[in-house]
Parts: structure tokens; sequence; C-alpha cells
């Protein structure tokens, strides 16, 4: 644009020479006066091509010469300057949707997404009202709503762990068994079952998983590396010291042959499995383990319960069977959650009253393991007259274990043979379940173990330890 062209908008205050201009008067501009010749069109803009939106007007239409300055084009009226009333926005009439007046076709069409809460507001309105005069549309809206419902996905996919039992308890009332599992025995019944479900849909990718087995040993965390279906050789052979006890087949005597007489342990005969296998166990060794569980579960059942306190060797120390088979239960539970850690898959502890045992157990075992750190100089000797006095008080430590599966214990320190006593008590632990059973399988280190402490911490701490040294492979 050349400078004849250009323009300055008019900012300031109003003034003669704006009143002329409105009123279509000539008007003085930068002191000149100016005498406009075109003709002034609707939008009060001179000349025919007044508003090509330019600035400047059409050739031969009246546009402004070299000595003229441009004409400035008036601003539109406003919506506010139209003398008109504004509509009122807190006025919720002004707001409400409008009515749809639809078919009955229409309004049958939309039933599902009205179901599915997708109409938009006119349409909802539109579908309830024809809903209450017409009752074909009622009826499958209704059946709509409620397959709706339906589509809902559950939060998990997981059986809840007392399911199985509720259910069973619930037959069983009806129609109680010929040959019952005795009461010990159904931890391990339930804990092998839970475990043989979460391994019936494994492919070859979790089979092969590493599972890293770990425990306590001289107040060291030790590890050993395996597969998901070394864990469950593992489980196989360790049950097979049950079925031994049980005067059952040793599953090992298959696959060690003679060097399992030499496998007296949990430990050595886990070696002496993974050691002599022709190849690395695969799933081909959860048909062994599950007809191990099976057959000891069905002898036990047929003594009646008669044989719970038979000897069950485990090398170096003896458990009663309705304790060694409790142990079995507690090893597969921990071990069920190696697997299912390995392979990103939720398993939740057992029932209460089965945990509830298991602790107990740990806590009849926490005594005699307390003597064995003493004898090994790792825990701190007994103190005074109370050390080797059968069945005197001794000093006690209460065990406090908290949660559904929770109770109290008094746990002697200074001998196996003492008897507890609230009395002579030097210190209070407290402790979640779970937590506990995790320290006691190895799986949580007595420092990271989350207790609640009060009273002498040497006896705390013997006991924490004892209880991780209560593990093993």
């Amino acid at each position: 644009m050349s400078e004849a062209g250009r323009f300055e908008a008019h900012e300031g205050p109003e003034g003669p020479g704006d009143e002329e201009r409105r009123a279509g008067q000539p008007y003085e501009s930068d002191g000149q006066p100016y005498e406009g010749d075109g003709d002034r069109g609707e939008n009060g803009h001179t000349g025919e091509g007044a508003g090509g939106g330019s600035g400047q007007d059409p050739d031969g239409a009246g546009g402004p010469g070299p000595d003229r300055p441009a004409r400035i084009p008036t601003p539109r009226a406003s919506v506010e300057d139209g003398g008109r009333p504004l509509p009122d926005l807190a006025d919720p009439d002004d707001l409400a949707p409008v009515p749809l007046d639809l078919p009955h076709d229409v309004l049958k069409s939309l039933l599902g997404a009205w179901a599915l809460a997708a109409c938009s507001a006119a349409e909802t309105a539109a579908v309830e009202d024809h809903l209450g005069s017409c009752g074909n549309c009622a009826d499958e809206a209704r059946r709509l709503r409620e397959a709706v419902g339906l589509l809902h996905q559950p939060d998990s996919l997981d059986l809840d762990p007392g399911l199985r039992t509720r259910v069973l308890a619930s037959c069983l009332e009806r129609r109680p068994p010929r040959i019952p599992v005795p009461e010990w025995a159904r931890p391990y019944d339930a804990e092998t079952a839970r475990l043989d479900a979460l391994l019936q849909d494994f492919g070859d990718a979790e089979w092969h998983a590493p599972v890293r087995l770990r425990w306590f040993e001289s107040d060291a965390a030790k590890s050993r590396r395996t597969t998901v279906a070394g864990v469950i050789a593992h489980l196989l052979s360790v049950d097979g010291l049950v079925a031994v006890g049980l005067g059952l087949e040793d599953p090992l005597t298959e696959v060690v042959g003679a060097a399992v007489r030499q496998a007296v342990g949990p430990a050595e005969r886990t070696e002496a499995f993974w050691r002599t296998s022709h190849f690395p166990p695969t799933r081909s060794v959860r048909g062994p383990w599950r007809e191990q569980s099976h057959g000891l579960v069905r002898t036990v059942s047929f003594t009646g319960g008669q044989a719970g306190g038979l000897a069950v060797s485990y090398g170096d120390f003896e458990l009663p069977l309705h304790d060694a088979m409790l142990d079995r239960a507690f090893e597969c539970w921990v071990h069920a959650e190696d697997i299912a850690e390995a392979v990103d898959y939720p398993y939740q502890p057992p029932a209460p009253r089965h945990l509830n045992k298991m602790i107990d157990l740990a806590t009849r075992m926490l005594p005699t393991a307390l003597a064995r750190r003493r004898q090994t100089g790792l825990a701190s000797p007994a103190r005074g007259r109370h050390l080797g006095i059968a069945g005197e008080p001794g000093r006690s430590l209460r065990l406090e274990i908290e949660g559904a599966a929770g109770g109290e214990w008094l746990i002697p320190l200074d001998s196996p043979a003492a008897v507890a006593s609230a009395d002579l008590e030097v210190a209070h632990v407290a402790l979640d379940g779970v937590e506990f059973c995790r320290l006691a399988a190895g799986r949580v280190s007595p420092e990271e173990a989350a207790a609640g402490q009060v009273g002498d911490r040497e006896a705390i701490r013997d006991v924490l330890f004892a209880t991780a040294g209560l593990s093993r492979l």
C-alpha cells in the first residue's frame, strides 16, 4: 500500500468531527476540510463498492485521490445496539432440551443405546416418554437393561481360596462322606488342590520359567535357582518322605535308583532328583506329584485318622504324621507362591483356620530351634536356674499373631522342656499371620520382619532368627 493509502484507527474520545461523520457531514482530518462525494450505502460506507474488505474503494467509485486521505469504514452494529432484549441464560426454560417428536420405529431403534446410557438428553427424554405408553417397548427396554448388567466383567477371575472348602462343607452336610479326610490332613488336601488348579493351564513357557528358592541357614540367606517344573519335582521328592513313612512306594526309586538310600533329608533327596534325572524336569512331573498327593490323602483317610502319631523321618529330626502333613501343606503353599510370582499370577494365602494350624506348628517347633541355635553358639545362653529344668516355669516370650488366623502363644526361651509362664514373660512380639509364615519360610529376613517389639531385645532377636531358621530347601 502507498503512503497515501495508510491510516490509523481513531481511538480517542469523540469530538465534533465524529458527530458530523455519523451525520454524513463534511469533517476535518489533519486540519483539512473533507467533502464526501459519494452516496452512503446501507452499511454506512461511502461509495457503491464500500465494504470490499481492503480499506480502498474500487476504481471509478469515488476512491481517494492522491491528495485525499483514505476513508475509514464504520464498524458493524453489534447485537447489543439493536434495541432487542438479550436472552436470560439464568432461565432454566431456555436451557431445557427441545423435545423430539420421533416415530415409533426410530424410538424402538434407540432402545439399545438408551440401555447403555449412550443417548443424548433429548433422545433419552423422548425414549422414556415413549416407554410410558408402549408396553412392547417397555418390556424390550427392561430386557436390554438386564442384559447390560451381565456385560460387567468382575474385577478378578480368581476364585476365593475358601470357596472349595465351603462347597465341600455344604455337600458333606447333606451327605457325609463314607471315608472322611482327617482334620489334620485337610490343609494338605486343600493346598495341593489349589496348586494343581494353578498348574493345569500352564504351557511350556510357564513350566520352564525361572524360580529362586530361598531359605535361611546359620543366620545367612541361601538360595537355589530352578524352574517351575523343578519346584514340583522338589515337592514330589520331599512328600515322598511321608509316603515312605506310610509304607507307600518311594517316588524317587524309579528316577534315582539305589542312590535314594543315601538321600535321607529333604535337601539331599531334591538334589539327587535334580542331579540324576536324564532331562530337566518338564510338565511330565505334574502327573506323578498329583498322583502321590492323592495317594497320601486317600491312605490317611482309610486309616481313620489313627495313624496321626506315626513318625516321619526328615533325616536329622522326626515329626508325627499329623504334623508332617501340616508341614507339607505349609511347603506346598509357600512354593505355590514362588511359582505364582515367577509367572506373575496372584495367589492367596490359605484359609484362616488352616493358616492358624501352620502357625501353631511353627510355634511348637521354636523351643527346639532355639536350643539348637544355643548349642551352635548362634543364640545367647540361657540365664540362671531355668536352664534344663524340665517341667518348671521358665522365661517366656509372648508371640501375638494378628489377622484372621491369629492368636497368642507363650514360647519358653531357656529349654524345650521348660513350661512357658506368663509370670516370667520377658518380651512381647506382634506379627501379622502371613508375615510370620513368610519369615518361617525364609522369604523375609528377621531384620525386615515388620514386628512390634517390647521387652528383652536379645530374646526377641533369638526368636526371630530361630523362626527364620525353620526354613529349609
